[in-house]
């Protein structure tokens, strides 16, 4: 007698919420363009975003500095900002006090080498979104700033509606 392999309720969850994480973000959007944004000083951290986000309607933009994402967070509409803790001069508390101010905030996600337990329980207790620690792992970065787009995303159109 064969027994069948049937998956439990945790594995079919977590399998249905891979494959709709893969394609959730152009489904949700339609043919809109997701602009996230990059800081750090760091051109590595850059290339390394780009290279894992490389998605047709994902466009990356960077910034090297706090005030040159301040001046691309004016022109152009960023649905998430992906910022390093420590910029200079500022960190990711003086990003997330700017965006607050826009009409319709991008969702924050920290980055650090040490994204420890402290830094993540701050980050989110303040309004960050997320927190991912470097060296990026590509399943994480793509299911959190996936993520972070569809709340984005959903937040504008719940403004649209009202």
């Amino acid at each position: 007698m064969l027994l069948a392999t049937v998956p439990d309720k945790t594995e079919k969850v977590q399998s249905i919420g891979k494959s709709a994480m893969k394609d959730s973000a152009e489904i949700r959007t339609g043919n809109t363009t997701i602009t996230v944004l990059s800081v750090s000083p760091t051109q590595d951290d850059h290339d390394v975003l780009e290279r894992l986000l490389n998605r047709s309607k994902w466009q990356i933009r960077k910034a090297l500095t706090f005030s040159s994402a301040v001046a691309l967070l004016q022109e152009t509409q960023i649905s998430v900002v992906v910022c390093e803790r420590d910029l200079l001069p500022g960190t990711w508390k003086d990003m997330l006090d700017h965006l607050t101010l826009l009409p319709q905030p991008p969702h924050l996600i920290v980055t650090s080498r040490l994204a420890d337990d402290c830094l993540w329980a701050e980050a989110l207790n303040v309004g960050a979104y997320d927190v991912l620690a470097k060296p990026f792992d590509r399943t994480e970065v793509l299911r959190s700033v996936s993520l972070a787009c569809l709340h984005w995303n959903d937040q504008r159109h719940e403004a649209a509606i009202q």
